[in-house]
């Protein structure tokens, strides 16, 4: 089994006060990773999370929100970095999302042809009618007929069936969340924690973002996920962090 750690974007926020409800991180700027994971695996292939759209790819000097003190950059689209694997969207047999935000489900349509593999509740609230007001559907909009493998209840979901790739629940951010464990031969336990730490100072300080789904739940997916990684003996991989992207073989280098 294989992971390739996929840069599939950038993002530069100005003021990073909407990341900590504390107040902690008012004016205090920072840059992240957007990454894409594929897990390379004998019984197929599973695409975790998909970066920034690649439309951001063709817009000089990347996409500014209006109003907003960030920018969103993307240098290499992910379809070419798939490429150089050989592989096409068409070939990725199974595609699932930490959570459904456009930072990560932004490739989300690419993959229609794949099978989804989603929280339940995270499913119904990606279609529900506060997240078509929100504008955020049309990031993965043609998922929603997409042959698909709900989640229900809180225990893991075993992927390949051989505890090699297990999807854990940690609510609170959005409200199907969830994390991904990766058990490599060589390399040991890798834990992909979606945006359940999105800063580098997130993790030591549990600081909880203005704009999760629910407090009490992001702290209590914080501890259930520090459990998972000390029982595991995983590295942790706070998504957006560089030093923890950094951390893995540079791509097209695998991790085994």
């Amino acid at each position: 089994m294989k992971l390739y750690a996929i840069d599939c974007g950038h993002v530069q926020l100005g003021d990073a006060s909407m990341m900590a409800d504390d107040g902690s991180l008012k004016g205090v700027s920072n840059e992240g990773i957007v990454p894409c994971y594929l897990i390379r695996h004998p019984k197929g292939d599973l695409l975790w999370d998909s970066g920034l759209s690649e439309s951001i790819a063709d817009l000089p000097g990347g996409l500014r929100p209006q109003g907003q003190p960030v920018r969103f950059e993307l240098k290499k689209k992910l379809t070419a970095s798939l490429g150089e694997l050989g592989l096409a969207p068409a070939d990725i047999e199974l595609v699932s999302f930490s959570h459904l935000h456009f930072d990560h489900a932004g490739n989300a349509n690419l993959f229609a042809g794949s099978t989804w593999i989603v929280d339940a509740e995270e499913r119904d609230a990606a279609f529900s009618e506060q997240a078509v007001q929100r504008g955020e559907v049309p990031h993965y909009s043609a998922l929603e007929h997409a042959k698909t493998v709900r989640i229900e209840g809180d225990a893991p979901y075993d992927v390949f069936g051989d505890g090699a790739v297990t999807i854990h629940q940690a609510p609170g951010h959005t409200p199907g969340h969830t994390v991904l464990l990766v058990k490599t031969a060589k390399s040991g336990a890798v834990l992909l924690t979606g945006d359940l730490w999105p800063l580098p100072q997130s993790r030591e300080r549990q600081l909880v973002p203005v704009y999760n789904f629910n407090r009490e739940q992001t702290l209590e997916s914080m501890k259930r996920v520090e459990a998972l990684a000390r029982d595991s003996n995983a590295r942790v991989i706070r998504e957006h962090v560089p030093e923890d992207f950094a951390a893995l073989p540079a791509f097209p280098t695998p991790l085994e």
